[in-house]
């Protein structure tokens, strides 16, 4: 009937029609949803997910991957040699009080941080490594103790500093290192570390008569227990964790007295100065890599791809 109409009226009265026509097609056609492009997606998305991490408290440790496993044994080995040069190429008591000193400026740096930051992080970890090595070493040369007692008792300090951080605060876990107590735990744990790796590596290298190249690999294969308990047959994060954490220092501490120490001793003699410089170039190259890219910040979001 409408159409009959529209052929038999004036051209105002098809223009009419035609027009109720075109209204009453497009209010019953259904209506598509709004067009977004992809980019407009995902900034929206990373919008969102940064709002969301904002509201939990900031990390102070970075996220654990092969980046962090390089930059520990470089730094551990870096430490180990840096202090063999400082002890016994300028006055040893000058040069722990002023490695004692940047350790602690370190430390202090670290924990003002609100919350992770490459450089103050590694600067610290470097300093713990340097300024461990030499605790230990005071600890042998100075004190008289034997290696296989220094050994145990940094075994003991460090189990009942991670007993005390257990009881006080419900785990061990570093991604759960975001208030200034669990951080004072972690690094109290990570002296322990370095202490003990350290004594350790003298241990099997001189008292056990292993030498330096044989205690390098002997720790490799230690190191690789974890690793596998975890990926192969399910073993504890945390454990994991902190059992090939502590297994890297006697690594870079056994593999940089080998590089260093001279012939006689079962080393290479290339000497702990050559060592310590040679190591901190790809220390720099990766520190700048990881402040760049951020890749293991863990309060870095990425945007998705």
């Amino acid at each position: 009937m409408l159409i009959r109409k529209l052929a038999r009226g004036n051209l105002s009265t098809k223009r009419r029609y035609s027009h109720a026509l075109l209204t009453l097609w497009y209010e019953q056609a259904p209506q598509a949803p709004p067009i977004i492009s992809q980019e407009r997606e995902r900034s929206m998305n990373a919008t969102v997910t940064r709002a969301s991490r904002t509201e939990g408290p900031w990390l102070k440790v970075p996220r654990v991957s092969l980046y962090f496993w390089v930059a520990k044994l470089l730094t551990t080995a870096m430490g180990e040699a840096t202090s063999d040069f400082l002890v016994f190429h300028t006055n040893p008591y000058l040069a722990v009080m002023g490695c004692g000193v940047l350790f602690m400026i370190a430390i202090w740096l670290q924990m003002r941080r609100p919350h992770y930051s490459a450089p103050y992080y590694w600067f610290a970890v470097i300093m713990v490594s340097i300024f461990g090595t030499q605790i230990a070493d005071v600890t042998h040369v100075v004190l008289h103790v034997p290696y296989a007692i220094s050994t145990v008792t940094f075994f003991l300090a460090l189990i009942g500093i991670l007993t005390t951080w257990k009881i006080k605060e419900k785990t061990l876990s570093i991604h759960g290192v975001h208030t200034p107590r669990r951080e004072a735990f972690y690094w109290a744990t990570v002296i322990a570390t370095f202490a003990l790796g350290t004594a350790a590596g003298d241990m099997t290298a001189s008292t056990l008569s292993l030498g330096y190249f044989a205690s390098t690999l002997l720790f490799i294969v230690l190191f690789a227990i974890p690793v596998v308990a975890y990926l192969i047959f399910d073993l504890n994060e945390i454990a994991a964790f902190w059992i090939a954490y502590i297994l890297t220092r006697p690594i870079g501490a056994s593999f940089a007295d080998w590089a260093g120490k001279p012939l006689q001793f079962g080393g290479l003699g290339l000497g702990s100065g050559v060592v310590s410089l040679t190591l901190i170039i790809p220390i720099l190259l990766l520190l700048a890599f990881l402040v760049i890219s951020r890749i293991d910040d863990p309060n870095h979001i990425q945007s998705p791809m």
